[in-house]
Formats: structure tokens, sequence, C-alpha cells
């Protein structure tokens, strides 16, 4: 069964339908869509992607902040959708979502979207929360996988794992996004758990490609961007990705979110 799996931030996904998200899903065809920051009701999300697909969501409680979805054009089994994976922590903070897929094969696959806050380096408690949700991120994949299931964490992890995933390294050690504890907890997800970055798997040794850049100033022309956005597959689905690419055929007054999609093909 060949699928394709996109991650993307959509940066709201109200306007980014309304300057272009609608064609670019079109164009490009995806079998599987993972969410961040959708920010927008449940009923909302469904009317925008209206024509067969099917979806689970998790939404903020806070309205117009937030929210994880799955779209999958392949059936969701209704008896774990929208499982909510890391109930005491995040419950309400709509940044997992679990969901499912029907692939037709005899090993289930269970997509996650995450989307993890940025943190903030003057404040122990965010770090805190950042650092206690990538714990329970890695021990509930880790856990879906020794159930059994094939596991695809995607999403936007807001961490640059590595100095080859952020152009300014030097100038961000330290800081929210580019700390050691932060890495350090993707470090184990690779190294220990045996998790597979499938970003880093195809690109090899390179600088990024990034996947999110500021609006400020020349960032999205001059690359310099941040890889902050994953596919992470346990090894045995990493073994049946064929393609991994990061869309940058935007031109900067055309992109429908500061985040480029992140795209994988699958042959299961």
């Amino acid at each position: 069964m060949a699928l394709s799996v996109v991650s993307i931030n959509v940066n709201g996904i109200r306007a980014a339908a309304r300057k272009g998200l609608l064609e670019w899903i079109e164009t490009n065809n995806p079998d599987v869509i993972a969410m961040q920051e959708v920010r927008a009701p449940d009923d909302v999300l469904r009317d925008i992607l209206s024509d067969g697909w099917n979806i689970v969501h998790n939404e903020c409680s806070t309205k117009g902040r937030a929210g994880v979805a799955i779209a999958s054009r392949p059936g969701i089994d209704a008896d774990v959708e929208a499982m909510p994976g890391l109930p005491d922590h995040c419950d309400g903070s709509g940044r997992w979502v679990e969901a499912r897929i029907a692939t037709g094969g005899p090993v289930p696959l269970t997509v996650v979207s995450a989307y993890v806050h940025t943190g903030d380096s003057a404040d122990d408690r965010r770090m805190k929360e950042k650092l206690t949700f990538m714990d329970l991120m890695v021990e509930r994949v880790t856990e879906l996988r020794d159930s059994g299931s094939m596991v695809l964490l995607t999403g936007d992890l807001n961490v640059a794992h590595r100095e080859l995933d952020i152009r300014n390294w030097r100038g961000n050690i330290g800081k929210a996004g580019f700390r050691e504890d932060e890495r350090a907890r993707l470090d184990h997800l690779f190294n220990t758990a045996g998790f597979v970055d499938l970003g880093r798997h195809f690109a090899g040794e390179v600088d990024g490609p990034y996947t999110w850049w500021t609006y400020r100033g020349r960032a999205y022309e001059n690359d310099a961007g941040w890889r902050i956005d994953y596919q992470i597959a346990d090894a045995e689905l990493a073994s049946s990705a064929k393609q991994v690419s990061v869309d940058r055929s935007m031109p900067y007054e055309g992109r429908w979110s500061d985040h480029s999609p992140l795209t994988v093909d699958f042959d299961l």
C-alpha cells in the first residue's frame, strides 16, 4: 500500500485555507494530513476539509490557540480514534492526538500529530512543562510501538535537534528550541528508544532542509530557518519510507504558513 503522509503547522486553518492550503492539498494529494495549530472549532475544521476526509481533532480549550488534527483518506479505527495519549498532562491543551489508520496490513499504524510549545529559557516553569511533555512523548510512542503498532510521530516539536537543523545555531545556544536539555530528549528518542528521524535520515549530513522561517526580514528568501517539524518512525515503519520532501516551492508572498509541508511517502 502506497501511503503519502504530510505534516504541517497550518498556523490557523481558516487563514491557511484562504491563502491556498486547499489548492496545495488538491495538487499534492496526500493520503494523511497531520496538522498543528489548527486554531479552530471542530465544526469549522470539518467544514473546510469537507471532501472525503476521516478526521480526528483535539481542540485547545483556549479559543484561537493550538489544536492538532489528523485527516485521513483511509479509514480510521473508530475504537481508538482521537486517543488522548497524554491525558494527565495535556487535557485541553490541543497539543496531542493519535489515530490508527486502516492500511489493510497485519500490523496496525498509529499516526500522532504533536505540537510542543516553544518554551522560554527565562521561565523555569514553562521549560519544565515543555521538557515533561517531551518525556511523556517519548514514553507514549515507545508504549505504542511495544504494543505491536507501527508508529509515526509527526508535528512541530519546536526543537532543532542538531547544529545542522538551525542556520544561526551559534546565536541560539541556550535559548528555547536549541537547549541541551531539549535536544537530549530527541537524542534519547533516536539513540536509545530506536526511532528514526526520517527527515535527517533521507537528507543526510547537510544543513536543513529547514521547515520554519520567521516572517521577519528575508529569512525565507535567504533560507535562514529552523528544522523543527518532524516525521519520526519506529524502525519497521522507517524501512518502508521511500521519499521525504520539504515543499519550498511557494514564493514568500504566496506562503499560507510560516512552516512548509513535510511529506513522507511510504510503501507499506
